[in-house]
């Protein structure tokens, strides 16, 4: 038993020392601790990372009810897709459904949610920023910023296209064509 007790021991003084060395040799190493304030790198090659910033990010909707950005595919088109919505406070959509799964991610801001069939929104419910959220197939939902936030829901949601939105009557029923 005191083996085992010695080599467990010896096996942590040696990972410490061990830490300890290549702590010491990174601290050493230029290419090691760089702050905000060192120069920037290249921009990443294009083949292997892309990014588009905010000024280039395609949007649909109006500025004080709700956007759309498109940032990766198009929720219309076969394939994987990214959209950023912004809510602005006050605004909301009406009961809908979705034709496939869509996850959501809530950046910043509250996003007020209601799975009633029946707009009223006594019925939202807040979801804060940094909550993940799912549109499950074909559940009825629908969802905006209450009147009175500070500032607008920010979300990302991420899904397979193409995706549709069928609008629902108080009873659940399909009402118009789905877009």
């Amino acid at each position: 038993m005191r083996s085992i007790i010695k080599l467990a021991l010896a096996a942590c003084v040696g990972a410490g020392v061990g830490v300890t060395g290549f702590a010491a040799m990174a601290q050493k190493d230029p290419k090691v601790g760089v702050t905000v304030n060192d120069p920037v790198g290249p921009a990443p090659d294009p083949t292997s990372v892309t990014a588009t910033l905010p000024k280039d990010q395609k949007c649909t909707g109006e500025v004080g009810k709700m956007q759309m950005c498109y940032l990766y595919g198009d929720p219309a088109k076969p394939g994987p897709y990214m959209v950023k919505y912004i809510w602005y406070p006050g605004n909301f959509s009406k009961p809908h459904y979705h034709n496939n799964e869509r996850f959501a991610y809530v950046v910043s801001g509250t996003w007020w949610t209601s799975t009633s069939k029946v707009y009223d929104e006594r019925t939202t419910y807040p979801v804060h920023a940094g909550t993940v959220a799912v549109d499950i197939l074909r559940g009825v939902h629908w969802d905006g910023a209450r009147t009175g936030e500070k500032e607008p829901a920010v979300l990302v949601l991420a899904g397979t296209g193409p995706n549709t939105t069928q609008g629902v009557d108080e009873n659940g029923k399909d009402m118009g064509p789905p877009r």
